[in-house]
């Protein structure tokens, strides 16, 4: 693959409760470990959360080109992604993703097609496929 774009991003500091920050400056934050994860929390962001918002605005970008390929016109699209991190049986730890997507005015059958669809064609989940357990939603 020939990549179109690559972003660059740093993180320093203290790991998750360290600081990120991309190589043109647009993106910095600082780090928490949430508090279910035995850290501080607050008004900090965290890996998954970042991950999650990646994932869904990548996502929804799929599905609107899919729909588009369809001559499918999508109006009030939604799509919200939930990561879950936790404890892997063999050790270490692993991600799991649940994509909705919030599809007004169209039946059930064409929603969920568009879905597997851009499931299909994102970034994200042929990142993902075959490593972390993603689930499909229509809300």
């Amino acid at each position: 693959m020939s990549a179109l774009y690559t972003a660059s991003a740093t993180a320093t500091g203290d790991g998750r409760n360290g600081h990120v920050r991309s190589s043109d400056g647009v993106l910095e934050f600082d780090l928490a470990v949430p508090k279910e994860m035995g850290g501080a929390g607050g008004a900090l962001t965290n890996p998954e959360q970042l991950f999650a918002a990646g994932y869904a605005a990548c996502f929804h970008s799929a599905l609107k080109m899919v729909a588009g390929k369809q001559k499918i016109t999508l109006t009030d699209t939604a799509i919200t992604v939930d990561v879950g991190i936790g404890p892997l049986p063999s050790g270490g730890f692993g991600l799991t993703v649940t994509i909705e997507a919030e599809l007004p005015g169209l039946d059930e059958t064409t929603a969920r097609g568009i879905l597997d669809a851009a499931h299909q064609v994102c970034p994200y989940s042929n990142a993902t496929r075959g490593n972390v357990e993603v689930a499909l939603n229509l809300a």
